[in-house]
């Protein structure tokens, strides 16, 4: 019965990353490898002893810094990572989950969907900081002064797009109730932050979700992936 459950969850997926990576290796996911290197890069970076500062100034973002500012930081927030999170964590997270979306998803579209994922979490934060920690979803104000990097947004919002655009809705379930859990439990800008992602991405995938479900002639049919391996 498990065996049943994870091929019709995961089976798609499986197959698609597998193929992909058997034929191509390496070459399937260069974005992933790159955002890897980045996120090692920054970590070394900030380590230096003259290097702390500067990783500030290009990659670090807060709700209380100039919009203006904190756009232009927060592509390279993206790979600076959470001080909250250990270097090899981050790194652990865009290797696999930045590595099934490259395979499953393109590149052009896992960097969409990681950068509009995390702008989105960048501007959340200003508007609960404004709707105060009394209303839905609102952050107090002490909130603006975090330090607000790493990938985990983007990661949380690649991850509910490879299983939408897959049919794997039990694991998408799965990531909604961690996160509402998280946020219940232990409110925080990060966690608040990961549930916007997830909305957000839910808007980004839905055509896809809607093909996967009803599929068209020109699609092959049904039973297959939403989205076929990607090849560049």
């Amino acid at each position: 019965m498990a065996a049943s459950f994870a091929r019709r969850e995961w089976g798609a997926l499986y197959v698609t990353v597998r193929t992909a990576l058997a034929t191509r290796g390496w070459r399937a996911v260069p974005l992933t490898l790159a955002s890897v290197c980045l996120i090692a890069l920054c970590q070394i970076v900030q380590d230096q002893s003259w290097g702390y500062g500067l990783i500030q100034d290009i990659g670090s973002v807060r709700a209380e810094d100039p919009l203006w500012l904190a756009l232009l930081r927060t592509p390279l927030s993206l790979f600076v990572p959470a001080l909250s999170l250990p270097v090899w964590g981050a790194m652990a997270q865009v290797l696999v989950v930045f590595g099934v979306a490259e395979i499953t998803l393109g590149r052009p579209r896992t960097l969409v969907i990681a950068y509009v994922c995390t702008l989105a979490g960048t501007l959340y934060a200003r508007f609960g900081i404004a709707i105060g920690p009394e209303g839905l979803l609102g952050l107090p104000a002490s909130d603006a002064r975090i330090v607000d990097t790493g990938p985990s947004v983007a990661v949380t919002g690649l991850a509910v797009c490879v299983c939408v655009c897959t049919g794997a809705w039990f694991t998408v379930a799965l990531v909604v109730v961690a996160m509402v859990v998280e946020v219940t439990v232990k409110p925080n800008l990060a966690g608040t932050e990961h549930l916007v992602a997830i909305g957000v991405a839910l808007v980004l995938c839905a055509p896809a979700a809607l093909r996967h479900r009803h599929p068209s002639d020109g699609d092959g049919g049904a039973g297959g992936p939403a989205v076929p391996p990607a090849g560049g």
